[in-house]
């Protein structure tokens, strides 16, 4: 791969990274719900997941799809019910803010069962494969940048994703925990997320209608 081929994968990686999506939206609400800290699995869920996935793409997992094109419809149907389940993890998890006042009791009465917490780490490598604009990131970097598919290539990509992605998510997270300044009521934050839950609702437009 030359220098030119370098410059412009890592271009398209911070690109693709940086910019909004369901990932970044569901990190921003983290960090603003939670904090920086208490995102960290997510976080590293996110980065560690899709680099995992960018490999597996590279070494041919695609080719599963055209020996079963039902698996393509069962994949879209669980991606579809899988973000609306975190849409509405996300709509709810400000009641993180009033629950906050009532920690303590509540943990001296051994009641944890509402608490509302964060993505796991698990949770978040799964969404992955279940993340349009992860899959056409993936795919897209493969096919133009490892077309060959040789698994040096695809480690490329991979390892040059994972750097670029990985400094770009967490300044989502960053942003999120800094709109806490703004987001100082129960109210506020409830917007907040329920806005973010409404774009990562419209993000399923091109899993559904196209």
């Amino acid at each position: 791969m030359s220098v030119e081929m370098y410059a412009a994968l890592a271009l398209f990686c911070l690109v693709s990274s940086i910019t909004p999506g369901p990932n970044n939206l569901m990190l921003m609400s983290s960090g603003a719900t939670f904090g920086f800290r208490r995102t960290i699995p997510h976080l590293l869920g996110v980065a560690i997941g899709f680099v995992v996935m960018v490999i597996l793409v590279g070494i041919g997992l695609t080719q599963l799809f055209d020996l079963f094109p039902v698996s393509y419809q069962i994949l879209k149907v669980i991606s579809v019910a899988y973000l609306l389940f975190l849409a509405y993890k996300i709509a709810h998890s400000s009641d993180a803010v009033k629950n906050n006042a009532n920690t303590i009791a509540e943990q001296d009465e051994g009641d944890e069962n509402n608490q509302p917490t964060p993505i796991s780490f698990w949770q978040a490598v799964a969404f992955q494969w279940v993340n349009p604009k992860a899959w056409t990131m993936a795919l897209t970097a493969i096919s133009v940048y490892a077309p060959s598919q040789q698994f040096a290539a695809v480690l490329v990509v991979a390892g040059i994703f994972g750097m670029i992605n990985l400094p770009s998510i967490s300044a989502w997270t960053m942003l999120g925990q800094e709109l806490q300044r703004v987001l100082t009521s129960q109210r506020r934050l409830q917007r907040f997320n329920w806005t973010m839950a409404t774009l990562l609702v419209l993000s399923l437009y091109p899993v559904v209608f196209i």
